[in-house]
């Protein structure tokens, strides 16, 4: 069961991760056509960015520290106090 948790929230860090970058480039290339006087959507970008980008990037900080978090109680439930 626990492997199979860990495997479906990898899966959707993943696709957040992808979906994080993506918003990146277009933010990056909607600025560039602003500069150049072209409408690249930006605005629609900023519109996006409370509702889908912020939780995006706390979803991926969340994930990321939940799966350091659940690797580590792993690691200690397997080794527990092994005295060196």
């Amino acid at each position: 069961m626990k492997e199979q948790v860990i495997l479906w929230l990898n899966r959707l860090l993943v696709a957040d991760v992808f979906l994080v970058l993506l918003s990146f480039l277009w933010l990056a290339i909607a600025v560039l056509g602003k500069s150049m006087g072209v409408n690249l959507g930006l605005e629609l970008w900023y519109q996006l960015w409370e509702p889908v980008f912020t939780p995006a990037i706390g979803l991926l900080m969340a994930g990321a520290l939940l799966i350091g978090a659940m690797n580590q109680i792993s690691k200690w439930l397997v080794r527990p106090n092994s005295q060196s």
